[in-house]
């Protein structure tokens, strides 16, 4: 009686950790709705003479943004020095630089104020592009199951009302921490509409993602044992 008891509890222990090893979704460590961000920096020094948005502000691809008016700028000009416009600015003869938006999308960031100065080369605002909205998670997993992760796999995505909205595998990239594969996942779905579910769906929302892994069948677990014992023991 005893030693069928054993027998049991033995096989629980092993079907446990079998199951354990070959977990067919794995949850993530952390995640969070993000977004394509284009940054707006100025190439010349100068002062702000006005800004036309906020932060928060919905803009349009060549919307002004901010303007402001450069003594360097200025005198390159009076040299003759060719200053061309861009799609981010346009340059008048004065040594103003009226930028514009590139994208549509929202104002996130927003560091000049009118009077304000800005030096050459800072970045100055953040522009999140409208209908760019991706979750960034991060998982922590075996050697054995990331090799598991496949393209376009299934991930739920649950937000923090604990509505799950469908995803699927974008972009991997990985490094090795401790012997463990640190994942960071791009996870994409029609759902991540900005606004939705109450204003939830917005950059910087976090999120739980439960992401799908390739079933290798029910035999996978106990060749994967073996073969780990066998290449501890050196055959």
């Amino acid at each position: 009686m005893t030693v069928g008891i054993l027998v049991v509890i033995l096989l629980v222990g092993v079907f446990t950790l079998i199951f354990t090893q070959r977990q067919a979704q794995v949850v993530s460590t952390s995640a969070a709705i993000a977004s394509q961000d284009f940054t707006v920096g100025a190439d010349y020094s100068g002062t702000v003479t006005s800004t036309e948005v906020e932060v928060g502000d919905v803009v349009a691809k060549g919307d002004e943004l901010f303007a402001l008016q450069s003594l360097q700028l200025q005198k390159d000009l009076d040299d003759d020095v060719m200053v061309p416009d861009t799609d981010a600015y346009t340059i008048s003869g004065d040594g103003t630089m009226t930028f514009t938006s590139t994208v549509d999308g929202t104002v996130s960031q927003l560091d000049v104020r009118e009077g304000g100065f800005v030096g050459s080369g800072t970045a100055v605002a953040t522009i999140e592009r409208s209908g760019t909205l991706f979750v960034a998670a991060e998982f922590t997993l075996t050697p054995r199951d990331y090799e598991r992760i496949q393209d376009g796999a299934d991930v739920d995505l649950m937000l923090p009302n604990q509505v799950v909205v469908p995803g699927s595998v974008d972009l991997v990239s990985v490094e090795t921490k401790d012997g463990a594969a640190a994942a960071t996942v791009r996870v994409v779905s029609s759902q991540l509409t900005e606004g939705a579910y109450n204003g939830l769906v917005a950059s910087g929302t976090p999120v739980e993602a439960t992401m799908h892994l390739r079933d290798d069948g029910i035999l996978a677990g106990p060749v994967d044992t073996v073969q780990d014992f066998l290449r501890q023991i050196g055959v």
